[in-house]
């Protein structure tokens, strides 16, 4: 399972992160792709386009971003949507064919806003062609941001689904419309400190900060953990600096982050938090820390030659 969070500083630029959840990691790093950088595509030919940086492993010389940005303020996740995503079984007709694995690719080599995308993702078919036998094809949905705003992008047996996501996170299953109705469950919840009330001789007085959270889903099940986070982002406060940033965003993913041993899976393994990742348009820099070590670190595309045509493992 998996959560993803978008927001801005005071002045119009955006942060974006994600936690990804699973029993183990994949060996993911760091990786950039210069703007020098061609790979043959599944179905389009040889790509190539802006420089991009995010959490991948590298397969057959092509990056398989779990989350990415580009230099131009795009960024996008891919998070666990296992039972509703249904890809193309084969490529379709008078479509732009995109492989399932390289979908996050493509749209961060190709596009510089949300707008874009939106648009052109009503001629695209997602292919559910792996890449190798070694990984199989993941169902995902995916979180797309920018400066402006975020979609949803879900590809069931509905077809190509593209949702305006009003609060800037995404968790994983059911679909986004579900988890943004759930959402009316939970209008009574309330940040400030209330008034005391008086029944009959007695004032009632609140014991401290957050009474009115009571009621907030604390467990890690997934429409819990979109209540969570979308009441966190939407409340905190906005912020200026790039270190006060960096902080909302891993506070804010802290709050949904998974603790090995409190929820298993099917095979009986448990799932936590195996990194919390994110990119600063401000900054131009992706960060992030893991399960094992919680010191946040960085990586900035700016310290980097763009222009190379090689994979570049940070």
């Amino acid at each position: 399972m998996c959560t993803g969070v978008r927001f801005n500083n005071d002045a119009g630029e955006m942060y974006f992160g994600r936690n990804l959840d699973w029993s183990t990691g994949y060996g993911e790093k760091v990786i950039i792709t210069p703007r020098g950088y061609k790979y043959s595509s599944a179905f389009l030919g040889e790509m190539g386009g802006s420089a991009v940086i995010g959490m991948a492993i590298i397969a057959e010389n092509v990056p398989l971003y779990f989350d990415c940005a580009n230099e131009r303020g795009l960024a996008i996740a891919g998070l666990n949507f296992p039972g509703y995503a249904a890809y193309a079984p084969e490529p379709v007709a008078d479509k732009t064919n995109v492989a399932a694995y390289e979908f996050p690719l493509w749209v961060a080599l190709n596009f510089k806003t949300v707008d874009e995308v939106e648009k052109a993702l009503h001629d695209v078919a997602i292919v559910a062609r792996p890449i190798n036998e070694q990984y199989p094809v993941s169902e995902l949905h995916w979180l797309i941001g920018d400066a402006k705003r975020s979609v949803v992008v879900e590809y069931t047996e509905a077809g190509m689904g593209i949702f305006e996501n009003n609060v800037d996170v995404l968790t994983n299953q059911p679909g986004y419309n579900w988890h943004e109705e759930n959402l009316r469950n939970y209008m009574n919840l309330f940040s400030l400190m209330p008034k005391g009330v008086k029944w009959g001789k007695s004032v009632l007085k609140a014991f401290g900060s957050g009474s009115l959270m009571r009621g907030i889903p604390g467990d890690y099940y997934s429409p819990s953990r979109f209540v969570r986070v979308a009441y966190l982002n939407t409340h905190y406060p906005v912020q200026s600096d790039e270190a006060s940033n960096v902080s909302r965003l891993f506070h804010t993913l802290a709050g949904v982050a998974m603790i090995d041993g409190a929820a298993a899976m099917a095979d009986g393994s448990f799932e936590k938090t195996i990194y919390t990742g994110g990119y600063s348009t401000a900054s131009q820099t992706y960060y992030y820390n893991t399960y094992e070590d919680s010191t946040i670190q960085s990586v900035s595309l700016k310290d980097y030659e763009l222009d190379s045509d090689k994979l570049i493992t940070a």
